[in-house]
């Protein structure tokens, strides 16, 4: 075994170290102060480079008594999703408590409705008017977007509870999903 007792510890790396935050805390601070420009949001390049919404729905998320999430459509009233307990629908389910967590934090309505927005570059968005919050969808990966992106077609989808679906579970991962199924002659279903 070595013995280190009688080794001083090198004092450049204590300096470089030092100066690495030092650098650090100057870019954060100076893009704060308006110093050094910070990247623009997507939404800013958007608006920048002129691209056109393709389609956009609004939707008034609430809880049902049994437990499910109903999405109804905030212009016509029809139910276009149905997340029912025990369904895997959790991205769906955490994105809207986040939201419902930011407007009490605002002091805002819970029932306000929220837009779902497909833009021409491929974009797909989540805003909501009453806070001015933007999720980029596509950032949460392909699955968790299309679980939103069904919204945008119409009909009612139905994400049944897993049990209800496989008894024995998913056979693949392809089967473990948010995405619902169109129920043909439900209750809304056609085009919105």
């Amino acid at each position: 075994m070595s013995d280190f007792a009688n080794e001083e510890f090198p004092q450049w790396v204590l300096v470089a170290a030092g100066g690495v935050v030092g650098i650090a805390l100057l870019v954060v601070f100076g893009v704060r102060a308006g110093v050094v420009p910070a990247r623009p949001t997507a939404p800013e390049l958007r608006a920048e480079n002129h691209v056109g919404v393709v389609k956009q729905r609004d939707f008034i998320f609430a809880d049902r008594a049994d437990g499910a999430l109903i999405a109804t459509d905030a212009k016509t009233g029809q139910v276009a999703l149905v997340l029912e307990p025990g369904s895997n629908s959790g991205f769906i389910r955490g994105v809207m408590r986040g939201m419902m967590r930011e407007r009490q934090l605002h002091e805002v309505s819970r029932y306000g409705a929220v837009t779902i927005t497909q833009w021409a570059d491929g974009a797909l968005t989540l805003k909501d008017p009453s806070t001015g919050r933007i999720l980029e969808l596509g950032s949460f990966g392909h699955t968790n977007r299309a679980a939103f992106a069904q919204l945008l077609a119409p009909g009612v989808k139905v994400v049944e509870s897993l049990e209800k679906r496989q008894p024995n579970g998913p056979i693949s991962p392809d089967d473990n999903t948010s995405v619902g199924k169109v129920v043909p002659g439900a209750a809304g279903a056609g085009p919105a």
